[in-house]
């Protein structure tokens, strides 16, 4: 099965980027093909160098673990709005457009959106 989740709310403040990097882990631990796409202020997740405290979670590492085994995309539109390089993501993070988005979404068999 091929899954696509895009997610929208900032890594911080409300747990949708959260919940929806959890599902993406627990299908890839079943073998399903994963594109996480983010967009709006949930690119903010696949930034460097993230610093949180002990025992909150942490965007930056729930992301590289998702890019691992599958796929994560973020919209260049949304990257240039919040002043977000290609230099400054996680390593298997890539800058991404809205016609990836399409195509990811036609091929997907489920899509997500939180």
């Amino acid at each position: 099965m091929k899954a696509l989740i895009i997610i929208n709310d900032p890594p911080y403040g409300t747990e949708r980027l959260y919940n929806g990097l959890r599902l993406a882990h627990a299908l890839l631990k079943q073998e399903c093909e994963v594109t996480v796409f983010l967009m709006g202020d949930a690119v903010a997740g696949a930034k460097s160098g993230q610093k949180t405290p002990d025992g909150f979670y942490n965007a930056e590492r729930m992301v590289k673990r998702v890019a691992i085994k599958g796929e994560v995309q973020l919209c260049g539109t949304c990257m240039d709005a919040r002043g977000i390089t290609e230099d400054e993501i996680v390593k298997g993070a890539e800058r991404s457009t809205m016609d990836a988005l399409a195509d990811a979404t036609i091929s997907a068999d489920r899509v997500l959106v939180f």
